[in-house]
């Protein structure tokens, strides 16, 4: 399957803005790029580029005083599969885990693993380790929070999503994974392009938040706000939450003034 992919968004600032962007396709997926994946600036201004401890391509720039246009358009390969499942994943005791995953079993900015340890033990700690307790959990966090944009806040958590019952698909994502820590399976937060291929269009298009835990020995991508495998995702970023995995991080005043996404099969 082929997609085109990218995105179209529109800064205002009063004064230069320093910003940090996540915005290309991460290197895990660069032999999948059929035309160059690049960020286009209007005006023009210069742009650095480093991979950070996640392989994550990050950008730094400044935005200039006014009106600022990012924006790519480029065509991506893909499976065409769904996610798979994989019931038969066994979960790891923590002594037998990697060290480099160790990180993903403890609390974070946004994933505060102290508040919602008791909780994750009464409902999960009775169901088998593996695929089946992870499945509880995306059951839980899917059925717990009700999906709407005008419930979106930058600053919101994993347990103030849980109580508060509302969110969208970063609050899905932070609440599995704050679960999944809780109960030992390491969890780490992604965010990419996840078009409605194949799938009943519900809106408009934005960029999506999903999560990958580690059982069996890999990492395996799952989704509670779906709670579905779906089709053609594209990795961008990845981290302990979302401030490892923001799309822009700016370090001064501005104004989003547009935004628009793009994630297409193509014929």
């Amino acid at each position: 399957m082929r997609i085109r992919a990218g995105y179209e968004i529109t800064y205002e600032c009063p004064k230069p803005t320093p910003m940090l962007a996540l915005l290309n396709v991460h290197s895990s997926r660069y032999q999948d790029l059929e035309s160059p994946d690049f960020i286009r600036t209007e005006p023009y201004f210069p742009i650095t580029q480093y991979h950070d401890a996640f392989g994550n391509l990050c950008s730094r720039f400044t935005l200039p005083a006014g009106r600022s246009v990012l924006s790519a358009d480029f065509i991506v390969r893909d499976t065409g599969l769904p996610d798979p499942v994989t019931p038969d994943a066994i979960q790891h005791p923590v002594a037998d885990l990697p060290n480099e995953v160790i990180v993903f079993l403890l609390a974070s900015r946004y994933c505060e693993t102290e508040h919602l340890s008791g909780l994750a033990w009464s409902l999960f700690g009775d169901i088998e380790p593996g695929w089946k307790r992870l499945q509880a959990i995306l059951d839980y966090a899917h059925s717990r929070i009700t999906f709407g944009y005008q419930h979106a806040r930058p600053t919101k958590t994993a347990f103030e999503a849980h109580e508060e019952g509302y969110g969208v698909c970063r609050d899905y994502a932070h609440l599995a994974i704050t679960l999944c820590r809780c109960m030992n399976i390491p969890a780490r937060y992604c965010t990419g392009y996840l078009g409605d291929i194949r799938w009943p269009v519900n809106g408009e298009m934005d960029f999506s938040a999903w999560t990958e835990v580690y059982l069996g020995h890999r990492w395996h991508t799952v989704d509670a706000r779906h709670n579905t495998p779906r089709v053609g995702r594209i990795l961008m970023a990845r981290g302990r939450d979302a401030t490892d995995a923001a799309i822009t991080t700016s370090f001064g005043p501005n104004f989003l003034a547009g935004f628009k996404v793009i994630s297409d099969e193509l014929s």
